[in-house]
């Protein structure tokens, strides 16, 4: 089967689940990844691959705790541990293991719905001259973060069978080989209720793993007995069904941790009896009940977030859905000291770490929809500044240094050193991003000042926001170096946005994101000194900023910045536009990222005039308010045709810049491509896991991009470009608390606003004041 033959179809639904319905209507073995990932269930507390319940050569069982970081040996870093799988079964008929490898399979479709978040399978499987239906369920609550709750449906529709069932607690898993748990205790409570413990081995967090089996409503005797093996505990079922009688297996689960924040101060024993009663009291509640509670609770976040596009490519409409429930079965809504991962909770790809991802890409879709989720995100980044000022320290500067790569708050840097073989030399490629990619400190900042911006939470400003802001701004200070034939400070040796760039000076990201941090840091210093002495006082003691920001004014205004040449064109770093040029037709075309590695090393790369991703045009994006349309214009089209997209977090960045510049076709060209990197038709694209930040982008393309919604210097800018393909779009956004609904046709843009005050905005142009309703023609 080639790659690019899809089995995912995606219209399914009709009426009220027209276009909330992903599909998949076959199944081969080869390409199980795709809907493992694509489907995967999750809270932000815990997510977990859609494996099938019987087990197949490649499959891969994935179930993470966000927060749960484990070091699994010396030479390791940092990851999130594959916890025990509670959801396979081997499954046996009249003696036989059942797979669909065996005998043939018709009728198949397995669907998650969107709205819902439950995902189910059905088929019928034909064996030995004997048929039988199968339905199986399962979904990961959205009411009760601990909980995964599964069924399983099996009918004989022409013959007698004798159904045989193992089911429990698998911790026989590990992360690509590695294993993270110690063998712990296992218990089965009253001969029904299993019970497991794991620790992880270096960072000494316990897993409790609790399941329940029941078979009500199953018109046969089902006779029971329980297994121990080797990190594994499990249920062995037998029954006789005569034809056509079905067997209905209901199976509840939860996982608890001795990390959990609303378990501080317990007792692994009195957290194993909490988890255990849980247990009982869900398990009563049956599977129909569990999911009319959890899909409640998703309705809720739906009602604020959801998304209508009438566009000629139905398409359009569950793409920016699915989008959606993937972010937020990743965002942990209930715990500020971690963040997301850059793969979600869906996969053991970049190992559970947070990247920049999170504040360019991720953050910008809750603040605008669920500030709280926002806030909680930007917490995080406080709670690990203790790190970022170690990570300084350690370079020779001050203030804070952000890691590019970061887990737990203790952790720190942690970045893996080697990476993929080197085409020409054969040996691991080393990774420079955690030594020298350093934009991300900038990054972090960003967007803290746009949740402030966006927002006006200053209680998150006093307690976290403004020591942020005020310590970046330091950090860039110390980190300038004097070149003094030039007489202005430089930054050397530097990875930026693109990453085929390694060890350059003045990348033009970094250097005007560090100067942004520095103008920000001087500037609420005086804020803070004037408005709120008393918090400036105590900052003032804690980070010495009347010594620092002296320091810094003496600075910023001899920050060289790259600016324009004579066609407009801003170099990406000082040797870009001097380097070697080349036909990049074959790599631009290509079916899979990454393909210029099979010609050439990453040192050859940083020899040519090709880059990964978005740089000076993202510059263009975050600072939009310093570029001019024509500049704009010509650094798009200078750098978008030497532009691979080789991460999934360009397309999209590509794609609103191109709306800011009047080229709606290729704008919606590279949403179409953004929307189908995980969706599409490449079987192997999701392997590793979502790609997190591509999602948030695809809500920034038709939020900020499609639909013209901007942040400039605190005010709220609306300024819409739909393309032809596109005739309406409807989103809610938050600003300062107040809930607005836009409404932009090729019209006529109409505004609703369900909050408290009035908002001041600029709409196409005009500064207008929207108090309840607001409806502006455009011309």
């Amino acid at each position: 089967m080639n790659q690019n033959d899809t089995l995912l179809h995606y219209d399914q639904g009709e009426g009220e689940l027209k276009n909330w319905i992903v599909a998949e209507t076959d199944f081969k073995t080869n390409v199980q990844g795709k809907a493992e990932v694509v489907m995967s269930l999750g809270n932000g507390y815990l997510g977990t691959r859609s494996c099938t319940e019987e087990s197949y050569l490649g499959q891969v069982k994935n179930t993470f705790v966000s927060g749960t970081f484990n070091k699994p040996g010396k030479n390791d870093v940092t990851e999130l541990p594959n916890a025990a799988d509670m959801l396979g079964m081997d499954i046996f008929i009249n003696g036989e293991l059942f797979s669909l490898e065996k005998g043939s399979f018709t009728n198949y479709n397995r669907h998650l719905n969107l709205k819902t978040g439950e995902l189910k399978r059905s088929f019928r499987w034909l064996f030995k001259e004997r048929t039988y239906d199968f339905e199986f369920r399962r979904f990961v609550s959205f009411q009760d973060l601990h909980l995964i709750c599964s069924e399983v449906h099996i009918t004989p529709q022409d013959d007698n069978a004798h159904i045989q069932i193992k089911s429990g607690i698998n911790g026989q898993v590990t992360n690509s080989g590695a294993q993270h748990f110690e063998e712990g205790e296992k218990r089965i409570f009253d001969k029904e209720y299993l019970q497991m413990l794991q620790t992880t081995t270096a960072s000494e967090i316990t897993f409790v793993h609790n399941t329940h089996h029941d078979f009500s409503g199953t018109e046969a005797a089902v006779s029971s007995r329980f297994e121990m093996d080797r990190r594994k505990v499990v249920m062995f079922y037998e029954a006789s069904l005569g034809k056509g009688t079905t067997l209905h297996l209901t199976k509840i689960s939860n996982i608890h941790t001795t990390r959990d924040q609303e378990l501080d101060g317990k007792s692994l024993e009195e957290i194993r009896s909490l988890s255990l009663e849980n247990l009982k009291i869900q398990s009563k509640k049956g599977y129909n009940a569990l999911l009319d509670e959890s899909a409640k609770a998703w309705d809720a976040y739906w009602q604020r977030m959801d998304i209508l596009v009438d566009s000629e490519n139905q398409y359009d409409q569950l793409a920016i859905r699915f989008a959606q429930y993937q972010l937020l079965t990743m965002a942990p809504k209930h715990d500020s000291r971690y963040g997301i991962g850059a793969k979600g909770l869906s996969g053991e790809g970049y190992k559970g770490h947070s990247f920049w991802d999170t504040e360019i890409f991720l953050v910008p879709f809750f603040t605008y929809t669920f500030p709280e989720i926002a806030r909680s995100l930007l917490k995080y980044r406080y709670i690990t500044i203790a790190g970022a000022r170690k990570k300084a320290r350690e370079n020779g500067y001050r203030g804070a240094m952000y890691p590019w790569e970061s887990a737990w708050a203790d952790d720190g840097e942690v970045t893996p050193v080697w990476g993929a073989a080197d085409i020409i030399t054969g040996e691991a490629t080393k990774i420079w991003s955690g030594f020298i990619e350093q934009h991300i400190t900038s990054d972090i900042a960003f967007a803290v000042w746009q949740y402030y911006m966006i927002t006006g939470d200053d209680d998150f400003m006093e307690k976290y926001g403004y020591e942020i802001l005020l310590d970046t701004g330091i950090f860039w200070s110390s980190r300038l170096e004097w070149n003094e034939e030039k007489q202005e400070y430089h930054i050397n040796n530097v990875v930026g946005p693109d990453e085929y760039k390694e060890h350059v000076n003045n990348d033009a990201f970094t250097n005007h994101t560090a100067r942004w941090c520095m103008e920000n840091a001087s500037r609420y210093y005086d804020i803070l000194k004037t408005e709120n002495p008393t918090l400036f006082e105590t900052l003032n003691q804690k980070l010495h900023l009347d010594e620092e920001i002296a320091e810094l004014r003496t600075r910023f205004d001899k920050v060289y910045l790259p600016q324009p040449n004579q066609d407009n064109v801003i170099p990406q770093d000082d040797d870009y536009l001097s380097l070697r040029q080349m036909d990049l037709t074959k790599y631009k075309n290509q079916k899979q990222v990454g393909s210029i590695f099979q010609d050439y090393n990453l040192d050859q790369v940083n020899q040519i005039q090709v880059t990964k991703q978005a740089s000076v045009v993202m510059l263009m994006y975050l600072l939009e308010h310093k570029f001019d349309h024509a500049i704009k214009k010509a650094n798009y089209e200078y750098y978008e045709p030497r532009t691979l997209h080789d991460s999934s977090l360009s397309l999209s960045t590509h794609a609103i810049l191109a709306a800011d510049i009047d080229n709606l076709p290729l704008a919606y060209a590279l949403f179409e491509r953004a929307a189908r990197i995980d969706l599409g038709p490449n079987m192997k694209s999701s392997d590793h896991g979502i790609h997190a930040a591509s999602l948030g982008g695809i809500w920034q393309i038709l939020v900020c991009g499609f639909g013209g919604v901007r942040m400039l210097d605190g005010k709220l800018r609306i300024n819409p470009k739909l393309p032809p393909q596109i005739k309406e779009i409807t989103y809610p956004i938050n600003w300062k608390g107040n809930y607005l609904k836009i409404k932009v046709s090729e019209e006529k843009i109409a505004i609703t606003n369900t909050g408290n005050r009035a908002v001041n905005l600029s709409l196409l142009g005009q500064d207008l004041t929207v108090e309840r309703e607001l409806t502006v023609k455009k011309t």
